[in-house]
């Protein structure tokens, strides 16, 4: 499935700016916009992570982009110098570095506003509403304690304000703003010039609004108090929630190795990561971290790749298999030729997953967007239209004030603006801990209608490695005998199923003795001495033509192996056939699992393998896929026209697939996963990677991207609602300022928490 940006070649370029001084999804959306204004220009703002996506043509310069984000009253930074993902800065793991570090900064600084401003703030309440508080002269103290929550507890909302008043812009922080200002400078004037600072005034407090008739005695000094106090809270939540959120990315970022231990010139050399370079030859003692993507060259040892994987069972490797960056060597010392440095490892790529996929936006979310842009200069309307009718209803110029002031107040679209990409970091990112990449917003939205999962059999729901399956050997031959012989003979061979063979053999009977005068016939079979037996081994032509021919039960042991679509090795030594070995690619452990989960999930399982129909339907009957849904000697360029045919069939087709020949495939579906095991060609086009190489991890992404979706649709209708729901209260004069401050407040609080329940987001369920 395509997911080149409607609107920009192949060829854009393509940066991501950090914006600052956004304060809501009106400010998001503001700068969006300006941004979409400039020729050739595509951009996605995202008030969540504060980052600007931008896709630019030829005559577009990253100078013109960040000077058209100043122009619109926000600051924009170009990114940072490209850094090794492997290389971690200090104390990364904290959530240091540049960027950790600004963000604590501004935390910090927000957190300290709002503990002044709840300090001076709470008095003023407790005040304005238990009579019994208000001694002589209380509304002098409350005018003295307010002017600082106003000023210095408000001003994040009046630098805003005006920033965007100069702009010709209005955002949430002008409703809060003006509302605040308005509540305090109507209490200054009552003070002042009317009668509410005479000595022993009293005023009862009220949850809707007041019953005040003569409106030079009212103060709405608890409402500005009150109201700048809970939305700074709801902020400080709301920022150190998002922060949590983004938690998972940073922690993935933080897992490399710091330093690696290089052999030059037979020497062990201490080196930065960022020195590595490809070929190097470093050393991994028990307990490190592997330094980047290599082949093992020396030693044996257990790797712990949970941090990567999500999988908890340690990964046993020996010389030539592959190593992935930041896993742990639990167990020897190994010797590791690197493969992968820098931004070309596995790490390196998962990380610009996550990020791409949490920069994006769904469909919803952009129509939550478009009506914040306009929402708040409707809710200004609104106010002023509900402060008219209040006064030409009922006169009392107080009640109209406190209705006008509560609609300004609660209509804050924050919410909307966080309903998404709240739910996008928590979900990618645990995704991401799990082995499960999501590349973007629109990928939750295809797992949704995928009604057919397309399993392409060699290396997904099969190990893509020969294995031995039995031994059958005629009277008088051991198990341990054939597999002795054969093995030995085998070890020699550079076949795929002789090696197979071989290594059974090496696990079974221990080591395995020398072979000599060793020949090979391309494909028909090896012979050779061991041990003083002339052994040969292959094709049952290969030994018939030697006068070594297979007798009964032999030949039924291989008719059987064969109608199962395995490879019969035919085994004879010293003139007479022995034995028969069944090789055949075995079934990853999960697969049966995998599909039964699959199935639970209201999807259709369809095998799609080039081998042979007998060898296609015996797996798909030892993992439970219906024989009406295998399609059996598919060649690799043809596996894009049955997705095609699905397709045309009425059905939605996820793809799993590993292989270059399944790229095309898995482009072509309405949902790509690809994976981790496979080739970066597969990976590419795939819309998912599952890093473990486990169908199971397949089951467990559409569900996470089905649960991240949930989230963003509830989030979505709560935020919605809230606003539908809150709006009429405050104009019918049902909300008390304060009160509805609160509920806005609380609003935003709620989405971010609903986002948050992702963490708990747990595999094979």
């Amino acid at each position: 499935m395509s997911t080149t940006t409607p609107g920009i070649e192949a060829s854009a370029a393509r940066v991501e700016l950090a914006i600052g001084g956004m304060t809501c999804a009106s400010c998001a959306a503001r700068i969006e916009k300006k941004l979409n204004r400039m020729d050739g220009v595509v951009a996605t703002v995202n008030y969540a992570t504060e980052k600007a996506s931008v896709s630019y043509q030829v005559g577009v310069s990253v100078d013109d982009l960040i000077a058209t984000v100043e122009r619109t009253g926000y600051t924009a930074a170009p990114p940072p110098p490209a850094r090794d993902p492997l290389t971690p800065p200090a104390d990364a793991a904290d959530g240091a570095g540049p960027e950790g570090d600004a963000a604590d900064g501004d935390l910090a600084g927000l957190r300290q506003r709002l503990l002044v401003t709840l300090v001076l703030s709470v008095p003023v309440v407790l005040m304005a509403m238990v009579p019994a508080f208000q001694f002589r002269d209380w509304q002098w103290l409350s005018f003295a304690l307010t002017g600082p929550v106003v000023v210095y507890g408000g001003l994040p909302f009046h630098r805003a304000a005006w920033t965007n008043l100069r702009h010709g812009a209005a955002t949430m922080d002008t409703l809060v703003s003006l509302g605040t200002l308005a509540a305090f400078g109507w209490s200054t004037w009552a003070l002042f010039l009317g009668t509410a600072g005479m000595p022993g005034m009293t005023h009862p407090f009220s949850f809707s609004l007041s019953d005040a008739a003569d409106a030079s005695s009212t103060l709405y000094l608890e409402t500005a108090a009150g109201v700048t106090a809970l939305i700074l809270l709801g902020r400080y939540l709301e920022a150190r929630a998002k922060r949590r959120a983004g938690a998972a990315l940073r922690a993935l970022l933080s897992l490399g190795a710091k330093d690696a231990t290089v052999l030059r010139d037979g020497r062990e050399i201490r080196v930065p990561v960022s020195a590595l370079v490809l070929g190097d030859r470093f050393v991994v003692r028990p307990g490190e971290k592997i330094a980047a993507d290599g082949v093992v060259l020396e030693g044996s040892s257990a790797v712990d790749t949970s941090l990567l994987t999500g999988e908890s069972v340690p990964t046993e490797v020996g010389p030539g298999d592959t190593v992935t960056g930041a896993t742990v060597n639990s167990g020897g010392r190994l010797v590791v030729e690197a493969t992968g440095v820098g931004a070309d490892t596995q790490l390196a790529r998962m990380a610009r997953l996550v990020e791409q996929a949490q920069s994006g936006k769904a469909a919803a979310q952009r129509l939550a967007d478009r009506i914040s842009a306009v929402f708040v200069p409707v809710v200004l309307l609104i106010s002023l239209g509900t402060l008219l009718v209040w006064l030409f209803v009922n006169g009392s110029a107080a009640e109209a004030f406190t209705a006008a002031v509560a609609v300004l107040i609660i209509a804050c679209p924050c919410a909307l603006g966080l309903a998404t990409p709240t739910a996008l970091l928590v979900g990618t990112g645990r995704g991401a801990q799990l082995g499960i990449l999501i590349k973007g917003p629109e990928v939750l939205e295809s797992t949704r209608a995928v009604d057919t999962v397309v399993l392409d059999k060699t290396g997904t729901v099969t190990t893509g490695q020969m294995a031995l399956q039995s031994v059958h050997t005629a009277p008088g031959v051991t198990e341990e005998q054939a597999l002795r012989l054969a093995g030995a003979l085998e070890y020699a061979s550079e076949h795929p199923v002789g090696r197979a063979v071989a290594e059974a053999a090496a696990a079974a009977v221990g080591e395995l003795p020398a072979v000599a005068d060793f020949t090979a016939v391309p494909g028909r079979g090896v012979q050779g001495v061991v041990d003083g037996h002339a052994v040969i081994a292959g094709r049952e032509q290969f030994l018939a033509d030697r006068a070594q021919h297979l007798g009964e039960p032999l030949a039924e042991a291989k008719r059987a192996a064969e109608r199962a679509g395995r490879t019969a090795v035919v085994v004879g030594w010293d003139g007479a056939v022995r034995a028969v070995l069944v090789v055949a690619d075995g079934i990853r452990p999960t697969s049966a699992e995998a599909v039964r989960r699959l199935r639970a999930l209201g999807l259709t399982p369809v095998l799609l393998t080039g081998d042979n129909r007998a060898a296609a339907a015996s797996v798909a009957a030892q993992v439970g896929i219906d024989p009406e849904q295998v399609f059996a000697e598919v060649l690799p360029e043809d596996k894009v026209s049955v997705v095609r045919r699905l397709q045309s069939g009425g059905r939605t087709v996820a793809m799993v697939g590993d292989g270059v020949n399944d790229a095309a495939a898995l482009a072509q579906a309405d949902l790509g996963l690809a994976m981790g095991t496979g080739t970066d060609a597969a990976m590419e086009a795939a819309d998912l990677t599952l890093v473990r190489g486990d169908l199971n991890a397949a089951a467990d992404a559409i569900q996470l991207s089905r649960r991240t979706l949930a989230t963003i649709r509830g989030n979505l209708f709560w935020a919605f609602g809230y606003n539908v729901a809150a709006l009429p209260l405050a104009a019918f004069g049902l909300l008390n300022p304060m009160i509805a401050g609160a509920a806005m407040a609380f609003s935003s609080l709620f989405v971010v928490s609903n986002s948050l329940r992702l963490r708990r987001f747990r595999t094979g369920h």
